[in-house]
């Protein structure tokens, strides 16, 4: 075999190789990262944070942390309330921390880009694929919001932001399908937000005042406030 035969097969081989190379590093850099949702931080653990107080009556079961991050304020109403897999934190370091976890990701939250506006609409009678959907006002549910995952398991993520209040009537429901998972729901609330009486609610509401549960209300997710959470015969379970 002649040299330049010897030098084309090999200058071709280095050419095949590279187009390898670059389809690869290409193939890793087009990845989608893992999931588009906030970091929690020490606020991960919590299944409900208050700012000031945090208030229960009745049978209220909560899995997960339960603190506030005032200190010298006491969480009352346990008992008759249970907690599992938690402990109670107030006005300690650990509380103080998830507390400002929890409004960095407040912030973060509230600057992702808007992909869908819902304002003036009722989240009733919606199946919702996963983007950051918005309010410039309240936010009301009445009867059942579908969150539909469309199979992308923990890489599927909602996003409300919601500038005032969110308030679902009694017996209202979030119904998670197809791969969606509560812990990837995020509920931005500019103001206080309100769980009718029987409700059964997803996600993280991370409000920025207060958060009431009325009687049997149920949420799969965390209740995260700068202010009040009050509770009155819950289930508040915090995601894994």
């Amino acid at each position: 075999m002649s040299d330049l035969k010897k030098n084309l097969m090999l200058y071709g081989l280095m050419f095949v190789t590279g187009l390898v190379a670059v389809s690869l590093s290409a193939f890793v850099f087009v990845r989608s990262p893992k999931s588009a949702g906030p970091s929690m931080g020490r606020a991960a653990s919590f299944a409900v944070l208050g700012g000031s107080t945090v208030t229960n009556t009745g049978a209220t079961a909560i899995t997960g942390d339960l603190g506030v991050s005032s200190p010298g304020v006491e969480v009352t109403g346990f008992p008759p309330g249970t907690m599992a897999r938690g402990a109670q934190h107030i006005g300690d370091p650990a509380a103080n921390q998830a507390q400002a976890d929890a409004q960095s990701a407040y912030a973060v939250l509230a600057g992702k880009p808007c992909t869908g506006s819902l304002t003036g609409q009722d989240l009733g009678g919606k199946t919702l694929a996963p983007g950051v959907y918005c309010f410039t006002s309240s936010a009301e549910l009445t009867g059942q919001l579908v969150l539909d995952g469309h199979g992308k398991g923990d890489k599927g993520v909602w996003v409300f932001q919601i500038a005032s209040t969110l308030t679902t009537a009694t017996n209202s429901s979030v119904l998670m399908r197809n791969g969606a998972h509560s812990g990837n729901v995020f509920w931005q609330v500019g103001s206080a937000a309100t769980l009718g009486t029987g409700t059964t609610f997803a996600g993280n509401i991370v409000a920025y005042s207060s958060i009431t549960m009325n009687t049997a209300s149920n949420l799969s997710g965390r209740a995260l406030a700068r202010e009040a959470v009050t509770m009155d015969n819950n289930k508040i379970q915090s995601p894994k």
